[in-house]
């Protein structure tokens, strides 16, 4: 993908915010009918970052994907560690404790003033930022962060797998 304008940028976030998802959609449909027919409606962020990949190179999303097969000049090692779940679920719960003791809520006080920028939609900051708003207890924000924690967990798990399988 190519680097992308911040102009380009503000532009179509300003669109989406007054004109709605809709437009960004039908613009899409028109533009790059391929890529339109294969996202997910709902996934306005993608849809917004395929328009601004067209705006900044003038070609349609989906002429960057191609099904081809590249070459490499090297063999890929694929490793990944695996332990019992019950295992690894304690230790994230544990982790997460730890993380709260030494800080945590201390630094997401400090991006709150951020709170609209996706980067702050990870797990640990959304969580808290729902607690800053008043919309969960301290001990609820904690525990679905280790909820949340050990569904990236299970998710990271089942890729490797996956991964692994399609060799």
């Amino acid at each position: 993908s190519p680097t992308i304008d911040q102009e380009v940028r503000e532009k179509l976030a300003d669109r989406l915010k007054n004109e709605g998802e809709d437009s960004i959609r039908n613009e899409l449909k028109i533009i790059d009918p391929n890529y339109y027919n294969l996202i997910d409606k709902k996934n306005i962020k993608r849809m917004v970052h395929a328009l601004e990949v067209f705006y900044m190179t003038g070609k349609p999303f989906s002429s960057f994907h191609t099904n081809e097969k590249k070459q490499r000049p090297f063999n890929i090692l694929k490793i990944g560690l695996n332990k019992e779940r019950e295992i690894l679920y304690n230790q994230i719960n544990q982790r997460v404790d730890k993380m709260i003791e030494m800080g945590l809520l201390e630094e997401a006080k400090q991006f709150y003033a951020y709170k609209h920028l996706n980067t702050l939609n990870t797990v640990g900051y959304k969580e808290m930022l729902r607690y800053f708003r008043v919309e969960w207890t301290l001990q609820r924000a904690i525990e679905m962060i280790q909820q949340n924690s050990r569904h990236y967990a299970k998710r990271q798990m089942t890729w490797l797998r996956k991964s692994l399988a399609n060799e």
